[in-house]
């Protein structure tokens, strides 16, 4: 399948995806940088997988998620009548992971085949399976799976099935639970029990989204996504749930994406914060605080979602990958990157926690500030940049206006709050940056910024110029620098974060249209005054959601599908940023007065 043809069910420790076709197909357990149990995503059946569908023809005719929930509705139809089957993941706390899958009859008749493929260890052990009076136990070394049912199943060769059929009214349901195989396993919930405990938290949730402006709707399945990636045990986001899905099908560029960029998870903290979810800025900062130890210098790009420093990338040996798109990656190798924007973005959120909390933790401000003194010795230095390029260290022009981040919102903190700083000082570092920049990172003769000082190459990222409050969004330079992108790197309307053919990044290889450039391209047509072309552009990007409202990484404009890993955090954050930008450009009173990068762009002069 492609990849928009799967839904997201998650209980905000792991996530799995859920197919068109009933089978859900990529799930780690216990938690989402675990090890897979259901890999048939990036190989095949024999790597796990978990199926649920009519026997013989069937079609999908509608699927959605609850209102205002990640509880995911599948409707099935055959010549024998109709079933809706419901997945979802209960939140789990302090128990165990469980995946609740029920079948409903809808119509008619339906007969129904299930086949449970468990595969630990990324599809490299085959456990032990053995029957129990309501349903079976696998184990595997240190893994342990409950499958519960009132349906009769069978054991072959490891492989559980079932046959059965579902009368209008009916219900099947199916309950699977991992634990500690030196462990007894949990009394399970009653499956019906379950979806209305989760089905209730999720609308409480939702309900306390403050956002009422334009794309209202999207906005939400947005949030509802980027909560969905959020680990809450410790406050840390993953950028996606999965690893490897192609970049380029059939190319090298697949990933590793279950892991905490500090980055990402700064954004799109800022933009649940800014449409009213406090508790998970909250929670972030205090993640912040533990893996940022004492020693500024030491502090990585990307974590492991409990804080974990060591990401060792390496290759699964075996797995065909998605589409042939060769090696399926563990662990990601850019976690040993220096990237200067990360500093930017996370002292960005910082701001704009305070900002909307009304306060700062005076305990907190020594260790920011020994940070932001850190960021005062290394400005000037070149490094790997944002897109993580496999090449050689540069002075990006993005990198440097997230420093001139770093101190622009320094000394706002300190003013603001009274806390004690060197500001004068803070002041001529950002003055020092922004000349810099407009020295070096700008071509005068295309009234253009560039992806790096003294090059000719173009890169998405300095569209983020207008949106941080480096320039008006009304500048010339940024007028001049839309124009440049939309035509340098534009294709089919939609935005590449760089020419894989100028750029040195290390790889071989082509690469999608990335979504998040696209809607930041959205925001700066919105600051820059040209709203329409905003609202045209986002209503073409909004329609490359799949049938959920998901979005995965980028979009291949030539073989008109989604690619990367799915969902994608970024893309998700970056359209609630896209939303809000069009609401402030349309005076939109119904925002509240901030925005989700953190930027105050309304309230604020440009140096």
């Amino acid at each position: 399948m492609r990849i928009e043809d799967y839904g997201l069910i998650g209980d905000l420790q792991t996530a799995a995806l859920v197919g068109r076709d009933g089978a859900i197909d990529w799930l780690c357990l216990p938690r989402f940088d675990s090890a897979s149990c259901f890999a048939a995503l990036v190989g095949d059946e024999r790597h796990g997988r978990w199926s649920l569908s009519p026997v013989g023809e069937a079609r999908v005719s509608a699927r959605r998620y609850r209102p205002g929930t990640l509880v995911l509705e599948s409707d099935f139809e055959t010549a024998d009548g109709m079933v809706r089957i419901i997945d979802f993941m209960p939140r789990r706390g302090d128990g165990p992971p469980r995946v609740m899958r029920i079948v409903q009859g809808v119509r008619g008749r339906v007969p129904m085949k299930m086949e449970l493929v468990i595969r630990p260890d990324y599809g490299t052990i085959a456990p032990w399976v053995e029957p129990e009076p309501d349903g079976i136990r696998a184990t595997a070394g240190p893994d342990a799976f409950r499958l519960c049912t009132p349906v009769p199943l069978q054991i072959n060769k490891g492989t559980v099935g079932a046959r059965f059929v579902v009368t209008e009214g009916g219900r099947a349901r199916f309950a699977l639970c991992w634990h500690s195989s030196f462990e007894d396993a949990p009394t399970m919930e009653d499956a019906d029990s379950a979806l209305a405990r989760t089905e209730a938290w999720w609308r409480e949730w939702s309900g306390r989204c403050v956002y009422s402006g334009p794309y209202r709707d999207q906005v939400l399945t947005s949030l509802i996504a980027l909560k969905a990636m959020t680990y809450e045990k410790t406050g840390g986001m993953v950028a996606a749930p999965t690893t490897s899905l192609p970049e380029d099908v059939g190319g090298v560029r697949n990933w590793d994406y279950r892991y905490c960029w500090l980055r990402d998870s700064a954004l799109a903290l800022e933009a649940l914060l800014a449409a009213g979810y406090t508790d998970e800025a909250l929670a972030f900062r205090d993640f912040l605080t533990r893996v940022g130890t004492g020693d500024p210098t030491k502090i990585q790009i990307m974590y492991g979602i409990s804080g974990e420093r060591r990401l060792t990338e390496f290759e699964l040996v075996g797995f065909p990958g998605y589409e042939d798109s060769r090696p399926v990656r563990v662990g990601n190798a850019a976690s040993e990157q220096f990237q200067l924007d990360v500093y930017g973005e996370v002292v960005g959120m910082l701001f704009a926690g305070a900002e909307i909390l009304g306060r700062i933790d005076p305990r907190r401000w020594p260790r920011w500030q020994k940070l932001i003194e850190h960021i005062e010795t290394i400005w000037r230095e070149p490094d790997d940049g944002i897109w993580e390029t496999r090449g050689p260290r540069r002075h990006f022009t993005h990198s440097k206006v997230m420093a001139w981040v770093v101190f622009d919102r320094a000394v706002r903190l300190a003013e603001r709050f009274e806390l004690p700083a060197p500001i004068e000082r803070w002041r001529q570092v950002r003055d020092e940056i922004h000349r810099d920049v407009c020295a070096h990172g700008f071509d005068r003769q295309r009234n253009t910024f560039t992806q790096y000082y003294g090059s000719e190459e173009l890169d998405a990222s300095v569209l983020t110029i207008p949106l941080v409050g480096f320039l008006p969004g009304s500048d010339a330079r940024v007028s001049g620098t839309i124009d440049a992108i939309t035509r340098g790197l534009g294709r089919d309307g939609f935005v590449s974060r760089y020419s894989t053919a100028q750029t040195d990044d290390g790889l071989a290889g082509d690469e999608g249209q990335f979504l998040a450039c696209s809607f930041w391209l959205v925001s700066a047509l919105a600051l820059n005054g040209r709203t329409e072309h905003a609202r045209a552009l986002f209503e073409r990007l909004i329609a490359l959601c799949n049938d959920l409202g998901l979005l995965a990484e980028e979009y291949d404009v030539r073989r008109r599908r989604q690619v990367g890993n799915f969902p994608q955090a970024f893309s998700h954050l970056t359209l609630i940023g896209a939303a809000y930008a069009i609401a402030g450009a349309e005076g939109g009173a119904q925002v509240a007065d901030s925005d989700p990068l953190g930027v105050s762009t309304r309230r604020m002069t440009p140096a």
